[in-house]
């Protein structure tokens, strides 16, 4: 069983720090789609840094390695309590070193583990097999990704498309629309898995399921296989584009699975999953307990060496941009100077904040002065070295539409001059922008590698009792980079693609299959 462990834990570093073949060619394929000079095409340029740092490091791709989700066949007999003690020892391992960030949170209490394990985590799903062998393939599906989930329950109205029916056609109608209310929230482009009846239950399984087949396969039902084909070619002319800039891929893989339903019920699950696509799978012998195959690694290839892009290479005619660089504490004019597409350069000190901080700040003081700052919405993965100092294991942007309800409130309450995060706020958010002299900043979701690099010193940390994800974590950065895309001057590139978007989605109101 030692040597099942050691499997096991080698599966989860993998999954979390090298993103399979299948994934990397499908960015790949992206990368050649986009203009030179683009926000798209920047944005692709930091991720495939990112990938390779990622590797290179032996790093979480993105810090939000999700909710470790095991799906695992075993010959009859083996012992299924004991795979599953070495799962669980494995991951708390994996959490020790970094490989994983500290995620299970108690529902009622708020409180961090802070080793991935609790009611219900890590999960597990078993099944039994007649192969002698035991296989195990992990999902690591980030919150932000989790959170753009969405099912619908067929027949419905909806917004751009109209009504979509109990039908092969009312169906495509459901996924198009998925992939719009993802917008840039879930780490555009992305991968879709899509669940077509059972209940609300299994419907979800059914589509995360869909998550671990290829990028590259080929669906064996016909119906299927031209459904996947369709979503694949038109939800990319949506215009959403990689971080909701805008662009030409919006969806870098949809999978489409079926199973029968009740009659009065016809769902319709989408699981939507981020471009750090992070699952993977072996096969392990369970007399020795090592790996005997992994399943989605093609043959070795040498690595190429990681030339990071500088920030701000996008060009400026083609994307709108200037560079600007500022250090905090930042004025009101140099704010009220910005406008959306400019991409900021930071050296100095940042703040993160998340979920817990935003709640907390409402109510109470700052421990920290705030006034002129940057609030970073970030949860890093986090390890101290053997002197007893933090050091940062990944830093990249959390999704910022959770903070709707604080944000503009605690701008004016604190005198914030920036927020950083990924996918962009709303309405209340934008006026608190305009009214109090402030901006968003877009930064590149999932680079968690790439902005880990940026920051030279951990100077401290506030509220530790939150959990590492929610602590307040005060980090001095250098050439830190993120987009303008909210400006003090009430324009929300968010908004604009938004709008396209819906445009777009109109022209697929009419029936397409019969």
């Amino acid at each position: 069983m030692k040597a099942i462990k050691e499997s096991l834990l080698q599966l989860i570093t993998e999954t979390s720090t090298n993103l399979p073949p299948d994934v990397r060619e499908a960015i790949r394929k992206a990368k050649e789609k986009e203009d030179a000079g683009t926000r798209a095409a920047l944005a692709l340029s930091t991720i495939s840094d990112n990938i390779g740092m990622a590797e290179e490091n032996v790093s979480p791709i993105c810090q939000d390695t999700g909710m470790p989700t095991f799906k695992v066949k075993v010959p009859v007999g083996v012992n299924q309590m004991e795979i599953s003690r070495m799962i669980r020892e494995a991951v708390v391992e994996a959490t020790q070193t970094g490989k994983l960030r500290p995620n299970s949170v108690d529902p009622l209490t708020g409180e961090n583990s802070g080793n991935n394990l609790g009611e219900g985590v890590p999960v597990i799903h078993y099944e039994q097999w007649e192969l002698d062998e035991i296989e195990v393939r992990l999902i690591l599906k980030g919150g932000g990704c989790e959170n753009k989930n969405i099912q619908y329950s067929l027949p419905c109205e909806l917004e751009g498309l109209g009504r979509a029916g109990r039908d092969l056609d009312g169906i495509r109608k459901c996924i198009l629309h998925s992939v719009y209310q993802a917008q840039g929230q879930g780490c555009s482009a992305g991968f879709i898995g899509v669940g077509i009846g059972g209940d609300r239950t299994t419907g979800y399984e059914l589509a995360k399921k869909q998550l671990f087949r290829r990028a590259d396969d080929t669906n064996p039902n016909a119906d299927l296989a031209r459904l996947e084909d369709y979503i694949m070619e038109n939800a990319n002319k949506l215009s959403i584009g990689t971080m909701g800039f805008g662009g030409n891929t919006t969806l870098l893989g949809c999978k489409v699975g079926s199973m029968h339903r009740i009659p009065a019920s016809f769902f319709v699950s989408v699981a939507y999953n981020c471009w750090a696509f992070r699952r993977q799978g072996v096969t392990i012998d369970p007399e020795t307990g090592t790996i005997k195959q992994w399943l989605y690694k093609d043959e070795p290839r040498t690595k190429e060496p990681v030339t990071v892009t500088p920030p701000a290479t996008a060009d400026p005619e083609k994307s709108g941009s200037r560079e600007v660089v500022l250090t905090p504490p930042i004025s009101e004019e140099q704010i009220r100077d910005l406008k959306v597409g400019d991409v900021v350069i930071l050296n100095g000190v940042l703040h993160t904040g998340r979920d817990a901080l935003h709640k907390y700040l409402m109510d109470h003081d700052s421990p920290v002065d705030l006034q002129g700052s940057v609030l970073y919405h970030c949860g890093p993965v986090m390890l101290k070295d053997s002197d007893g100092n933090w050091q940062v294991k990944a830093a990249g942007p959390t999704t910022s539409i959770r903070e709707e309800p604080y944000q503009s409130e605690i701008i004016r309450k604190f005198g914030i001059r920036a927020v950083i995060g990924k996918g962009g706020m709303g309405p209340t958010t934008l006026a608190g922008l305009k009214e109090h002299g402030a901006v968003y900043l877009n930064a590149i979701g999932g680079a968690a590698q790439y902005y880990a690099d940026c920051i030279t010193d951990v100077e401290g940390v506030d509220f530790p009792e939150f959990g590492i994800p929610e602590a307040m974590w005060h980090l001095r950065v250098k050439n830190f980079a993120a987009i303008v895309t909210m400006d003090a001057h009430g324009n929300s590139l968010h908004k604009d693609v938004e709008q396209n978007a819906l445009d777009k989605l109109t022209r697929f109101k009419e029936p397409v299959f019969s």
